[in-house]
């Protein structure tokens, strides 16, 4: 291996050594605690650090950096306390997720290191949040994002690629060709020779480097982040490695040819460096044993303290508690006239005065800048707040969404607008993923809305017509909101912004220019949780939610004989089960109506609870009324046919009549 100081000093190469030794001897610690089976699982970096090291030296302390499950030298490298992360694997309180994800699965502000979830790709966009929060504010910073060869298969890749090039992000996309997934070689994995050729197609530049050569990668990258730091752009490095060990420790290797392991041996990057180090008379075998002995006795320590701590009791409320970031609700009270408006006008008010009371409020989503928006919710932003926060997206919902969780953790909010809810299930997997589950799994908050047209009525056929808040409303972690009225759509709508949890906020397309509304024209809020009681009555409860609200009025208008309690949901969650009971147990009768197809959705859960609840005071079965168990069709006749309105003044007729 050729080593190349360059105008490195001996302390700067010493420095180097210890980053490098520190993690192998902590891996060495770890392998005795997994056959002696103190610790459950743990994925070796042996034979990668010099990545990591490189990475960490060359990046400013208040620089972010996004590692995988191999890169225990990240954590080192940022002088982690090492008790904290025997306690992390061994899920104990001084951890830093509180027993409740393992292994580097969790992230901490106070190092700005941001751990993977299992899915690997979302980390990719993440980064790209990060690092456009950064260029926003022009802090000249950059961003390291670690990945194997295995997830550049993944979509996450290349989206989170493309949107850097477009949107010349300064983020190092560190790829680690460790040789294998888990235990599929690279030559079915792509066919490409390096994966650093993925970099042209994206027109970003890109580099391989020695993954073993300490001074290589670490001069390589010093060279490389001055330089993004002065020219932002995103870069694409491919460091050929190895992994000697498994993908696991339960895994083994024996699907690695052993000449391929012989190969890779002779290329240690801790032994060949330290054998450097000695020909360069820099390191002694004192100092080297001196040394060794001083770390050994720190894991030894460090590893002590954390057994001695007691593990984690459950704790129900904590739990529980933990699901959402604690947000305290800002009633914002209007102080204007009210002018008579459309829902679609209402949301981009809201919206509009929302980007104004927030300067870091950034909006995301195919065609929304100078076009305004598929449904011109948009139209003018761009004049009034510019392209750097009025952002037109390529096609790519995964990234956008996790560029959104990455502008949260770098201090800014962000809306992104689904062209169609429908085109939410490509972007599925940071929300139910990531979204929902990072302040529960390590206490970070996804400030993050996303807007959700949707609904059928407009003959848009199976692929633009979904209610799919079914979807959301079994995930914990997120909120859902569902206006039915210009006047609560632009309140919940601000208040969704001010919330730090994610929030997917569903606008029906068919309300959009066909129900207007006295809506006060300055800003004001509502709150989370509060059903409205539309109507009063004594003859039976009807609950609803968006257009399906509309088609109750419909109904309860064409027979003025029926005297019902309307209830209009407007959130799904957080759910107002109070009103619900309440207006149950006066009516003795519930009818709920919903949009989506009924098998599955949010009547079910709730005809359950009332059963559950109001048993005693019902005068009839719980009735739900929903959608057919099809896809949306196109035609009138068979959309029609498909929605329940027709089917709901037959089911309330009968209720009634029970």
């Amino acid at each position: 291996m050729d080593f190349d100081r360059k105008q490195l000093t001996n302390e700067q190469l010493l420095d180097l050594y210890k980053k490098l030794l520190k993690p192998r001897l902590i891996e060495e610690k770890m392998l005795i605690l997994i056959r002696q089976g103190k610790v459950s699982k743990w994925f070796s970096g042996i034979g990668q650090e010099a990545i990591s090291v490189g990475v960490t030296a060359v990046l400013h302390k208040d620089e972010y950096i996004l590692p995988m499950h191999r890169n225990l030298a990240v954590f080192t490298g940022r002088d982690i306390p090492l008790y904290r992360l025997f306690s992390q694997w061994q899920g104990k309180a001084n951890g830093f997720t509180k027993g409740r994800d393992r292994s580097f699965h969790f992230g901490t502000q106070e190092f700005k290191i941001i751990g993977m979830i299992s899915h690997l790709g979302p980390q990719l966009g993440v980064a790209d949040g990060i690092a456009l929060a950064h260029k926003l504010r022009n802090e000249g910073k950059v961003t390291a994002v670690f990945t194997g060869e295995g997830a550049t298969s993944e979509g996450d890749f290349h989206e989170a690629l493309n949107i850097a090039a477009v949107w010349e992000l300064p983020v190092m996309f560190i790829i680690e060709n460790n040789g294998y997934g888990l235990s599929t070689p690279t030559n079915e994995q792509y066919r490409c020779e390096n994966i650093a050729d993925k970099g042209i197609g994206y027109g970003i530049e890109s580099h391989i480097i020695d993954g073993n050569n300490i001074l290589e990668v670490y001069t390589k990258l010093d060279a490389l982040a001055t330089s993004m730091r002065e020219n932002p752009r995103p870069v694409l490095l491919e460091f050929k490695t190895f992994r000697m060990r498994g993908h696991e420790e339960a895994s083994g290797t024996k699907y690695v040819p052993q000449e391929l392991m012989d190969m890779w041996a002779v290329k240690d990057p801790v032994t060949n460096y330290r054998e450097y180090l000695k020909t360069e008379k820099v390191l002694t075998d004192e100092y080297d044993e001196a040394l060794r002995a001083e770390l050994k006795k720190e894991i030894d320590e460090h590893y002590q303290q954390a057994s001695a701590e007691p593990a984690i009791e459950a704790n129900l409320s904590e739990e529980l508690n933990d699901v959402y970031k604690t947000y305290v609700f800002e009633e914002v009270n209007s102080k204007s006239n009210s002018e008579n408006v459309r829902m679609i006008d209402a949301i981009s008010q809201g919206l509009k005065q929302s980007m104004e009371r927030h300067d870091k409020l950034v909006i995301m989503g195919q065609d929304i800048a100078e076009y305004g928006g598929a449904f011109k919710i948009t139209d003018g932003f761009v004049a009034q707040f510019g392209k750097d926060r009025v952002r037109n997206t390529p096609i790519c919902e995964s990234a956008i969404v996790s560029a959104g969780m990455g502008l949260s953790i770098n201090g800014y909010k962000s809306v992104i607008e689904m062209q169609f809810a429908d085109f939410v299930s490509t972007g599925f997997n940071p929300i139910v993923n990531y979204l929902a589950k990072v302040h529960y799994r390590w206490q970070e908050n996804a400030d993050v809305v996303v807007r959700m047209p949707c609904g059928a009525g407009v003959q848009a056929g199976p692929f633009h017509s979904q209610t799919n808040e079914a979807w959301f409303t079994k995930t914990p972690g997120l909120k859902v909101v569902y206006p039915a009225f210009p006047y609560d759509a632009k309140g919940l709508l601000a208040t969704a912004i001010n919330d730090p949890n994610p929030v997917m906020f569903f606008e029906h397309k068919a309300l959009y220019r066909s129900m207007y509304q006295d809506v006060p024209t300055d800003y004001y809020t509502l709150p989370f949780g509060k059903a409205s009681l539309i109507k009063e009555g004594d003859d039976v409860t009807i609950i609803s939610f968006g257009a399906g609200v509309h088609w109750a009025l419909e109904t309860l208008a064409k027979k003025p004989e029926i005297n019902a309690d309307l209830l209009d949901l407007r959130t799904l969650q957080p759910l107002d089960m109070e009103a619900i009971f309440t207006s149950v147990k006066k009516t003795g009768k519930a009818i709920i109506l919903q949009e989506d197809t009924l098998f599955g959705g949010i009547a079910s859960d709730i005809a359950a609870m009332i059963m559950e609840n109001c048993f005693e005071h019902l005068d009839a079965p719980v009735k739900r009324v929903g959608s057919l168990e099809s896809a949306i069709p196109f035609t009138k006749a068979l959309e029609d046919q498909y929605l329940p309105k027709a089917r709901f003044e037959t089911a309330l007729a009968e209720l009634i009549a029970y």
